[in-house]
């Protein structure tokens, strides 16, 4: 039998996966002793990694993220606050599922950024629509969507991402209305799809960096009651990597 008119037909129907088993399976001696349904389980299977892999990688593109980080990398040896009972459970990500938030806070370079790229990679491997920003950046994009007119686009974008990760809020000054902006997103994420914030600054001190006292309210009204929060604390892991810790 002339396999070449299958393969082109497996392979016009995106089964790229099973191509490959079916390949390898026609040259390995021991396939020829399996039964009819154990090779197509093989078959089966490897398609459905395939695809898991494919959907991953694209998940992975979207997201961004700043720095490729995983739970599993986490390092708990250096006292900063961080507990692995926490951790292990927000990587279950039940909060994602149940579109709740996450604060990290702490000081610079306590690897507040690791973890929120570390919990967003993980979300993406569960099969979460996730999407980081750095938060200057993430103003910069509603300021310029409110000039051209793309930003009711740009929200409706953002709020269909059931994880958005927003990296270093605080650390520039917005204007007024980029904070107004701000909370028309989180207005339409709220209850809806999740947020994971970090910032050198605790949310007590986010009224002074907002400046309109209705605005900040609106904003930590949406984004702190029932939150999950995480308080880094200590020196730098940047200082601790030049001591041989690891760098996140």
């Amino acid at each position: 039998m002339l396999m070449e008119p299958t393969i082109n037909k497996m392979l016009a129907m995106k089964l790229n996966g099973m191509t490959e088993a079916l390949e390898e399976q026609r040259k390995s001696v021991d396939a020829t002793a399996w039964n009819f349904e154990d090779r197509l389980a093989l078959l089966v299977e490897r398609q459905w990694l395939w695809k898991e892999n494919r959907a991953l990688t694209t998940r992975l593109k979207f997201a961004k993220l700043r720095q490729p980080a995983c739970v599993e990398d986490i390092d708990y040896r250096h006292s900063r606050g961080l507990q692995r009972s926490v951790m292990n459970q927000l990587a279950v990500c039940d909060w994602v599922q149940q579109a709740q938030n996450c604060i990290i806070t702490g000081p610079t370079g306590v690897g507040k950024s690791y973890l929120a790229c570390a919990l967003a990679q993980k979300a993406c491997r569960d099969g979460y629509r996730t999407r980081y920003f750095y938060a200057p950046k993430l103003f910069r994009e509603l300021l310029a969507g409110q000039a051209d007119g793309s930003l009711p686009s740009l929200l409706k974008k953002l709020a269909k991402t059931q994880l958005l990760v927003i990296d270093d809020w605080g650390l520039e000054k917005a204007t007024a209305a980029q904070y107004r902006d701000f909370l028309e997103l989180l207005d339409d994420r709220h209850g809806i799809a999740a947020t994971l914030i970090t910032s050198q600054f605790p949310p007590v001190r986010w009224h002074e960096l907002v400046g309109d006292a209705t605005v900040a309210d609106a904003i930590l009204d949406r984004l702190i009651h029932g939150a999950h929060r995480i308080e880094l604390k200590g020196e730098s892991m940047r200082k601790l990597c030049d001591k041989g810790a690891s760098p996140d």
